[in-house]
């Protein structure tokens, strides 16, 4: 039976799109008609999402939308994922904008500071990805939805290619609901390798006069890693990789995390670790994981979006990537947080501000960037049932009570004591605790993970296995063990510094069984970009602004 209500809707979108009228050929539309057709199906007080994740951006059709004036777009409130381009910045700078709720907004981070202290940017919340995707099916069901795809068919169905990311998770909420779905492509073809997006999901479509934006975001070329980062990588894998014997995992992205994937094949070979760790793995096809792969390391890859030019790569390697019949890397972002936050072990990232109490955030009074996918990952999954050795070993050292899992994730935080510029990481309070950005967040201090749910931290002094602590006062004490010679570091006491190392929950690399001396780019797979060619037999096409051959 149609309610009175959804009746209403499916009329309100019936009328949208005859609005629409002549503009488009079907649901064909070309290029000069998108910013008088966005006029047409948007109206005030929409709840628009507009496609713009960690790769994958619909800037054709968010360059469109910021050429329109505040007369045309109002009250808008705006849901997605990443806010990455000046049109989306440009969208609150016309004030049309009513409310945004996000997950990041890195590359725009400054931008985004400064229109929250001109009072230009009504925040609503800032999400992890799988909260945000949630609550489209919940409160915050789009009308529109703008996205992006590589192809469409001349039936309208959609072909998502290696980045199919979280084009599902706004589609089909907007399409089930009576919203309508705006696509962009790059091209119109007459056949699809394959149909990720049905045609019956899809109300317009616009053959964009560029491809869409896509950044090489997990791309890090071995050249930049340090020694420093080196003896980390190495304190890592004997202190909590080869300890704990983790076998599925999240690396989150940074130069850390890539000298340890491209220590596998060489140190941890050494250490009689291939087999015992690092098999499974949830992320992005990074190119610094090449070497362990073709090692014979890894058993197989998700992800939730692909890689500038892995492609080729990729399709090779479909006994460790997760591929279509056509050969192309599928991903999914909002399988991929799930899997990242049920079916790994651990997961290892780092962060700008860490402080005394283990809290970190990459918000800052000049930088509001928000949060992706780490809060998701970087958490306690307390609905876990399955067990493995790294969760059982990991719950068992946490000294869990009667009404508390058995296991536990662990949850790594792995930073140098001080950021580029001599800034240090460790503080006293996050700067996320100023009171004009948690005004600005109704009240939330936006931290990324908390310090409960963080099982480790790794500087180049050491471990801090903050799960073993039994108290405020000796996490905080292992926390200033590690944090160098920052103000917070400059605070601990050689006395807890001492106990708590004669008790295993610091140690410091000799006490994992590494020498610093050793610490050297020398032991690295690769060391620079050439290097992962060779590695990937050729089949990796670095993006060019890494070729310097």
């Amino acid at each position: 039976m149609i309610t009175a209500k959804s009746a209403t809707r499916r009329q309100n979108k019936a009328q949208r799109i005859e609005r629409v009228g002549k503009l488009a050929r079907g649901k064909f539309v070309s290029p000069d008609k998108v910013p008088e057709i966005l006029r047409r199906i948007i109206e005030p007080g929409d709840i628009l999402c507009l496609e713009g994740d960690n790769q994958k951006q619909a800037d054709f059709l968010a360059n469109q939308l910021a050429t329109l004036e505040k007369k045309d777009l109002r009250d808008i409130h705006l849901v997605m994922s990443c806010i990455t381009l000046p049109a989306h910045i440009e969208l609150f700078k016309k004030g049309m904008i009513k409310q945004v709720d996000f997950c990041y907004a890195g590359p725009q981070g400054g931008a985004v500071a400064d229109l929250v202290k001109a009072k230009k940017f009504p925040v609503g919340a800032i999400h992890t990805y799988n909260e945000l995707y949630a609550r489209y099916y919940i409160d915050l069901t789009p009308r529109v939805a703008l996205i992006a795809a590589p192809k469409a068919d001349r039936k309208g169905n959609l072909f998502l290619a290696a980045n199919t990311e979280e084009t599902p998770a706004i589609v089909e909420p907007t399409a089930f609901s009576d919203g309508i779905v705006f696509a962009q492509v790059n091209e119109i073809v007459d056949k699809l390798p394959r149909i990720d997006i049905p045609a019956d999901q899809v109300d317009l479509v616009v053959e964009a006069p560029y491809p869409m934006h896509l950044q090489a975001l997990f791309t890090r070329d071995p050249a930049a890693i340090t020694d420093v980062q080196v003896l980390m990588a190495m304190v890592a894998l004997r202190g909590i990789y080869e300890k704990y014997e983790v076998q599925s995992l999240n690396h989150g992205v940074g130069f850390n995390t890539a000298a340890i994937e491209l220590l596998l094949p060489t140190y941890g070979e050494r250490l009689g670790l291939k087999g015992k760790i690092c098999k499974y793995w949830m992320v992005n096809p990074l190119p610094t994981l090449i070497p362990a792969i073709e090692s014979g390391w890894v058993e197989s890859v998700f992800a939730v979006g692909g890689e500038v030019g892995m492609e080729r790569y990729t399709a090779a390697r479909s006994d460790v990537f997760f591929t279509g019949r056509d050969g192309s890397f599928h991903s999914n972002r909002a399988m991929g947080q799930l899997a990242g936050h049920y079916a790994i072990d651990m997961f290892i990232g780092a962060s700008l501000q860490i402080d005394i109490n283990g809290n970190s955030s990459t918000v800052s009074k000049n930088r509001i960037t928000g949060f992706g996918g780490a809060p998701n990952m970087g958490c306690q999954p307390t609905g876990r049932r399955h067990p493995t050795k790294a969760w059982l070993k990991a719950g068992a050292e946490a000294n869990p009570g009667p009404g508390s899992p058995p296991g536990r994730k662990l949850v790594v935080q792995m930073v140098e004591t001080f950021q580029a510029g001599r800034v240090p990481t460790f503080v006293e309070e996050l700067d996320a605790s100023d009171p004009s950005i948690r005004k600005a967040l109704h009240g939330v201090t936006p931290v990324m993970i908390y310090g409960d749910d963080v099982t480790h931290i790794v500087t180049e002094e050491g471990i801090a296995n903050l799960a073993a602590c039994r108290s405020v006062a000796e996490r905080q004490a292992a926390i200033r063990a590690v944090a160098g010679y920052t103000p917070v570091g400059l605070k601990r006491k050689k006395r807890e510094t001492e106990d708590l190392r004669a008790r295993g929950i610091v140690q410091l690399p000799e006490d994992v069984g590494v020498r610093p001396s050793e610490a050297s780019r020398s032991l690295l797979a690769t060391q620079d970009i050439k290097g992962l060619v060779r590695w990937s037999n050729g089949l990796y096409d670095p993006p060019s602004q890494f070729v310097d051959w």
